[in-house]
């Protein structure tokens, strides 16, 4: 059944009014559909005027995707598709920092900058800085700082969001991955670990959940306040 906030293409129903409910519109999840679905999502969302924001999309349907739309950007490495932006490039506001552990975090923390990005703030990518060479992350604290929420992306045993917490006066979004040995269970030791972290001022989201982690610290820094929007 359809009405008029939602356009049903039978196999989907997208929810095309949540813009105004919400402040954002609705994101395609593509793992678990088919390139055609995924496709048809996409272009009816555009057809609409919607900006799109694909998570987990499939070089395929990238391909496809830009054939048809060549302003698409897609990143293959974390698998974002965009299709416009909430706003342009010079209207994005304030500051997030998103801090990768080590390289093969970078995967979601390319996710969760890029969401953000999307969504309208400013973002300051920092990589490479985990606890194994902590003197790494003391060498780019003072970028950090400038931020008005930072997201710290860590596998292994995920200390980097503590260590982070403890060392900057704004709200820290530790996001786990799965990158490690065996005993990391994909992920598990560090979500468990940050979520254990005797550090304040942290919540944690679900492992590799880089776009829940993007769309909640884009949610935090252009809420009013010194950096970001200017209330009334």
């Amino acid at each position: 059944m359809n009405d008029k906030n939602t356009d049903d293409l039978d196999f989907a129903v997208i929810d095309s009014r949540r813009e105004e409910r919400t402040g954002y519109p609705e994101v395609v999840y593509c793992a678990g559909k088919t390139v055609d679905q995924a496709e048809a999502i996409i272009s009816r969302m555009r057809e609409e005027g919607l900006p799109v924001l694909g998570t987990r999309a499939q070089a395929d349907l990238a391909r496809r995707i830009q054939s048809r739309f060549p302003d698409a950007l897609y990143d293959e490495a974390s698998g974002v598709l965009t299709l416009g932006a909430c706003c342009a490039p010079d209207k994005r506001q304030g500051l997030v920092a998103v801090v990768a552990a080590g390289t093969s975090d970078l995967p979601i923390a390319k996710e969760a900058a890029l969401c953000a990005e999307f969504f309208g703030s400013n973002v300051k990518l920092i990589t490479d800085v985990g606890v194994a060479g902590i003197h790494r992350l003391f060498a780019r604290l003072e970028d950090i700082k400038k931020a008005r929420v930072v997201i710290a992306t860590a596998g292994m045993e995920g200390a980097l969001a503590g260590v982070i917490a403890g060392l900057v006066s704004v709200p820290v979004i530790a996001l786990p991955t799965s990158v490690g040995y065996g005993a990391s269970f994909g992920g598990l030791s560090a979500l468990l670990g940050m979520l254990t972290s005797c550090a304040p001022g942290i919540s944690v989201v679900n492992i590799d959940n880089g776009f829940g982690a993007g769309y909640q610290a884009n949610l935090i820094n252009k809420l009013p306040g010194p950096g970001g929007p200017k209330s009334g």
